[in-house]
């Protein structure tokens, strides 16, 4: 009987091509783009879950009230915290240090290889997280504060296919030997690090060990591993003592622990190490996959039911033969498997051709998914969801007709299934009208960021940072070599100016200070944060920032002392008038307000401008801000090279020009719209499959009607609209219930800007627009093939 029924329903699928190519090719798409997005999704949720016990490893958190309405979270702690609180707390079980690396640089075959994804760790790393060990061992990396783990990736690119233990690296100044490799950091792993160093290696120097003795030196990341059941909030208690015992001054600080599988979603920090994910948009991306499966499902059920006549008399006829309402459905409920299993294949090779665009696009690195069960529980899942969704209701239906009624040329059905196939098709649309104005907002918002008036120009704008190993700490032997490397620049003629300043992200600060201002009138117990920037005196000008009162910083030197402030601090802060001359003091050095400058975006545009201080102390001042003259940008590029070379020769050059660097604020919004954009195509590309199958079917139904009428005169165009206008309405309705709903999901999404564009009334009529001229030119194509044909074809048999 099994067999019988997979049998009918491959004789119906070879029968009725036309309606089964489309069903096929709507649901291939739709599950490859489903299977991509819930791939995505998860993928998110399983951050670092493949750690065993990851539900007892926890992060040290460390929280500093400022004021009643200003914290500042952050994610590091003191490198003693660790070891201490593991001898005074009960339920730790063990502990590890995680110190994460700027930058090394790796000598191999006389070439300069800059290393971004590395980090220091301590004996007890492995311990806690898990690895898997290609070559060596953890132990033997433990034995030499020299030591290298690479991943498997990286080993190749130094030693190729060759055994890379026992080999040696030249990191910076210092040889290392490679002690292990492991496997590749997995796509849903927080520790995106290619190279792991012991931290004894850090520590090997003087100041380095100086600092991380220092009880008040928040340097890096400690990780708990507690016994299970352990409270956490009494872990975070003890915590909060043990650094207040150690450190005075901190009765404003507060530790607590987060949860490894809450980290990946972990907001409010000051920075992070990690490249943190937005449990809003994966919920948003989640509900698309469903809404892409759905719209791939409507086909299936629309065309399935409305050629639900032409079925009547073979269910009739196996109705008066004996078969049973369960075996109709059965039957039905088999044609609905083999589509989907049919569309599942084809999807499973469409998702091996699209992957590595879609590897592009997130920036994962999904090698092998099909490898995966994870990805064959959301093909399998997907399949379910189709086989039932496309099914029941068309098995349902198809199998309830009454045998006699048919024969005699009563209606078909005990109920009317237009109803429910319009709505189909207006959810269908509606979706795609939905993704569309997303599409275009997000866009536009993105545009609006890239003009935005930011307060500063960052055009023809690039930074190089001299690394502070170069430079030493001697005083007068660093601020020798930084004058030396300003002048070489300032002499040449691609270069128009060059700036000096202590932050290489000027576009996005992060430099904060509280409670170590004064200025006249403040309040004793007024301790507010402020951001802060060290810049000399041609900063104003390479940037062009304008002043609203006062002066930039002089170039003779009479501003060493004095302060620069926006117009936000000015405001904020309280300061008296007149501004200009007001005593200020900070971080103990006191000096007057020499200028306001204009407020500007020092943030992304997600946040709103804050207080700034601006101070003219250039001691650490390493980042050389360089504009290039119109037309000379690779010239100037090529004469930095060259200066760099000079004085870091062992180092590998590198800059980054201020436009690209703000760009990167907003890659996250911008894959997002890369993939909402592609998704809006696919909604609207398995909608108009979907409505041409429905007018091809209309046009079937009405082709009688239709030869008559041209038989009694009607044109072309007359029959053009009898066959248009109804799936038109149904599009204008779809246009009508999308409005609302896209309004609201933007004007949502719109509120994580503090600077954002409107949304426009146009965006809506260009949606509609876009729906209806392609849901006309879908519909025409079966409309004018009907208007077309010859009436005498349609009638001969009257």
């Amino acid at each position: 009987m099994l067999r019988n029924y997979f049998k009918v329903a491959f004789r119906n699928l070879a029968k009725h091509r036309t309606i089964s190519i489309i069903n096929i090719s709507g649901l291939t798409i739709g599950i490859t783009a489903a299977a991509f997005i819930m791939l995505w999704v998860q993928n998110e949720y399983s951050f670092d879950n493949y750690h065993p016990d990851v539900d007892n490893i926890y992060r040290i958190k460390t929280k500093l009230s400022l004021t009643k309405d200003e914290v500042w979270d952050w994610e590091s702690s003191p490198y003693l915290l660790g070891p201490v609180a593991k001898q005074e707390i009960p339920g730790i079980k063990n502990c590890t240090f995680l110190w994460p690396g700027y930058m090394i640089t790796v000598h191999r075959n006389n070439q300069l290889i800059s290393e971004k994804k590395y980090a220091y760790i301590d004996a007890n790393w492995f311990k806690v997280f898990h690895y898997d060990f290609v070559e060596g061992s953890a132990d033997s990396f433990s034995k030499n504060p020299f030591s290298l783990i690479l991943t498997q990736s990286t080993a190749k690119k130094y030693f190729g296919n060759g055994d890379a233990v026992g080999k040696m690296l030249k990191v910076d100044s210092m040889n290392y030997q490679v002690q292990a490799v492991v496997k590749d950091n997995p796509a849903n792993s927080s520790f995106q690090y290619d190279i792991l160093i012991p931290v004894e290696a850090k520590l090997s120097d003087a100041h380095e060990k100086s600092q991380a003795s220092n009880w008040g030196n928040y340097s890096g990341l400690t990780f708990l591993k507690l016994q299970p059941g352990v409270n956490v909030k009494n872990v975070g208690q003890k915590l909060t003592q043990i650094i207040r015992k150690n450190n005075k001054g901190s009765e404003n600080t507060t530790m607590s622990v987060i949860g490894l599988k809450d980290i990946h979603f972990e907001s409010g920090l000051l920075n992070s190490s990690f490249e943190n994910g937005n449990l809003k948009l994966v919920n948003i991306f989640l509900v698309l996959a469903f809404l892409l499966l759905a719209t791939a499902c409507i086909n299936y059920v629309n065309l399935t039911t409305a050629r639900a006549s032409v079925r009547s008399k073979e269910v009739s006829v196996r109705k008066i033969v004996g078969a049973g309402r369960r075996q109709l459905f059965a039957q039905f409920m088999s044609e609905s498997l083999v589509v989907s299993f049919l569309s599942l294949l084809l999807a499973i090779l469409f998702i091996q051709i699209c992957l590595p665009w879609f590897n592009q696009v997130t920036e994962k690195h999904f090698v092998q998914p099909l490898a995966s069960g994870a990805t064959w529980l959301i093909l399998l899942g997907t399949l379910v969801v189709c086989f039932v969704f496309n099914g029941i209701y068309p098995a349902v239906l198809l199998s309830s007709f009454k045998p006699l009624s048919v024969f005699k040329g009563r209606a078909l059905l005990n109920f009317k299934d237009g109803g429910i196939r319009k709505t189909l098709v207006v959810l269908q649309f509606g979706i795609s009208v939905m993704l569309i104005i997303s599409t275009m907002i997000i866009y536009r918002q993105l545009n609006f960021m890239k003009k935005a008036d930011l307060g500063y120009n960052r055009e023809h704008v690039f930074v190089m940072t001299i690394p502070w190993q170069v430079l030493g700490l001697n005083d007068k032997i660093r601020e020798s070599k930084l004058i030396s490397i300003a002048n070489e620049l300032r002499q040449q003629s691609a270069i128009g100016e060059v700036s000096r300043s202590a932050n290489d992200a000027f576009f996005n600060n992060s430099n904060k200070v509280s409670g170590s201002m004064d200025w006249e009138g403040r309040p004793d117990d007024y301790k507010p944060s402020v951001s802060t920037i060290s810049a000399d005196e041609k900063f104003q000008h390479i940037l062009s920032l304008k002043m609203a009162q006062g002066h930039w910083f002089d170039k003779n030197g009479s501003d060493q002392h004095n302060v620069v402030l926006n117009e936000t601090a000015v405001k904020q802060l309280g300061i008296h008038k007149p501004v200009i001359g007001q005593r200020f003091k900070i971080n103990g050095d006191s000096g007057i307000v020499a200028g306001v400058v204009k407020d500007f975006n020092f943030r992304s545009l997600h946040e709103r401008i804050g207080p700034m201080v601006i101070n003219n102390h250039t001691d650490w001042a390493r980042s050389f801000y360089i504009k290039t003259t119109p037309g000379n940008t690779a010239a100037a590029i090529k004469i930095a090279q060259n200066v760099w070379n000079e004085f870091v020769p062992d180092q590998p050059f590198d800059y980054s020009f201020i436009d690209d660097g703000y760009n990167k604020l907003y890659h996250a919004e911008q894959c997002s719209s890369t993939l909402i954009a592609a998704f809006a195509i696919i909604a609207v590309a398995i909608s108009a499959m979907g409505l041409l199958g429905l007018a091809a079917f209309a046009a079937e139904q009405r082709v009688k009607e239709i030869g008559i009428r041209k038989v009694l005169g009607a044109s072309v165009q007359n029959i053009i609209q009898l066959l248009s206008a109804e799936f038109l309405k149904t599009v204008i309705i779809a246009n009508i219930v999308a409005f609302p709903v896209a309004w609201y999901m933007m004007n949502k999404w719109l509120q994580d800007f503090a600077y954002r564009t409107n949304i426009a009334w146009w965006i809506f009529t260009v949606a509609a627009c876009i729906a209806l001229l392609i849901a006309l030119i879908t519909v025409s194509i079966q409309s004018v093939k009907a208007a077309l044909a010859n009436p005498v074809n349609s009638l001969r048999s009257e």
